[in-house]
């Protein structure tokens, strides 16, 4: 039997049904459906393709209140295939992430041996590369699909499968923030425009492990505002990162960019943070980038982690699109990111995503 991707936006499991949206045959849309609940239970956002099949680009969700500017620019691409040869992490076909559900119940923080540090080091080099290769497309015009397109083809070309694809049934491969977007944005058919500010969040699976890293571009030329957030993101990042070496409490962490970030006028995200990664794409530690937060552990020699703060030019709170994934600043104000993964030595710490002296974009100038 032939198998299909359920059109569901909140199943996307592969599937051997039939069932298909009767208005999609008459438009000759293809689209199929696990069974009758997936329909019914996406009928509400699936319908907006017959109402705006007669154009080109269309906004999924016309009636929801957007805090800032963007709007998503669907119909989305068809997902992107893996080869088979490529090994794929356990959600790749049906979403779920059965092994991280059954470490979170050890609370746990792994530490890796050399073997499998020499590994996850191997990983995080292509997570750097692919980066890299998707900034070197940023301009304005270009869309994020696209961008998509090119991270998925250089992970496929490193033999490895792209993280995001299917977590939890995460459409894309990359998640691409544009502007008021903080995280998790879905790619779409939105060009990129002079002055937008876009954060690539790459993520990427070898051989059983798992790397992740993101930064934020500027599009064009930026504005006062943009250059504030996108660089206090930045300097968090980095004053975080100079605090870590054995001995040193996740939790206090989160006071040091908290700090930097009042001190630029900007804010900090509490709903997201940073978190173990190696045979897991998120386990423990759980890191929280704000200050006087309650994150468990002591760094030791042989942890893997990530730091990601994510940096508000408002106010701290978020909300979520009608999509499930694209989180926004609730003031619609820009947000910026910025993501390394790190790992504990006897003295201090390695970054394993660090930039090379060829990697595009970097720090400029606030004046």
């Amino acid at each position: 039997m032939t198998t299909v991707i359920c059109s569901a936006p909140d199943c996307g499991k592969e599937s051997i049904s039939t069932l298909k949206c009767p208005l999609c045959l008459k438009q000759n849309i293809e689209s199929y459906f696990c069974n009758q609940s997936c329909f019914k239970r996406s009928w509400s956002l699936h319908k907006s393709i017959h109402i705006k099949s007669n154009v080109d680009t269309y906004d999924p969700f016309p009636d929801f209140p957007f805090t800032g500017n963007l709007r998503p620019s669907y119909p989305l691409s068809k997902r992107r295939e893996i080869p088979n040869h490529i090994i794929k992490p356990d959600y790749s076909k049906d979403g779920n992430p059965i092994s991280e559900h059954l470490n979170d119940r050890t609370g746990k923080i792994p530490i890796f041996n050399n073997d499998e540090i020499d590994l996850i080091k191997k990983v995080a080099k292509f997570g750097r590369e692919i980066l890299d290769a998707a900034a070197k497309s940023i301009k304005p015009g270009i869309t994020t699909d696209e961008i998509d397109e090119i991270v998925h083809n250089e992970t496929i070309k490193r033999n490895s499968y792209p993280s995001p694809l299917n977590y939890y049934n995460f459409p894309k491969s990359v998640c691409t923030s544009i502007n008021e977007v903080i995280c998790h944005g879905i790619p779409d058919k939105r060009p990129l425009k002079d002055g937008d500010i876009v954060n690539i969040d790459i993520s990427v699976y070898y051989n059983g492990y798992h790397a992740d890293l993101n930064e934020t571009y500027y599009v064009g030329t930026p504005s006062k505002d943009a250059i504030n957030v996108v660089e206090t993101s930045r300097e968090c990042l980095d004053l975080a990162i100079a605090h870590c070496k054995p001995g040193v409490t996740f939790r206090s962490i989160g006071d040091i960019i908290e700090k930097h970030a009042k001190l630029n006028n900007c804010s900090v995200v509490r709903s997201f943070c940073g978190h173990g990664i190696g045979k897991l794409f998120h386990c423990a530690p759980q890191i929280a980038h704000y200050a006087r937060n309650k994150s468990p552990g002591i760094m030791k020699p042989g942890m893997v982690f990530t730091i990601e703060p994510m940096i508000n030019l408002g106010g701290y709170r978020d909300i979520q699109w009608p999509d499930n994934w694209t989180a926004v600043t609730a003031d619609g104000q820009l947000s910026a990111q910025f993501e390394h993964e790190l790992l504990v030595t006897e003295t201090g710490v390695e970054v394993l995503s660090a930039r090379l002296e060829n990697s595009p974009g970097g720090a400029i100038s606030r004046k």
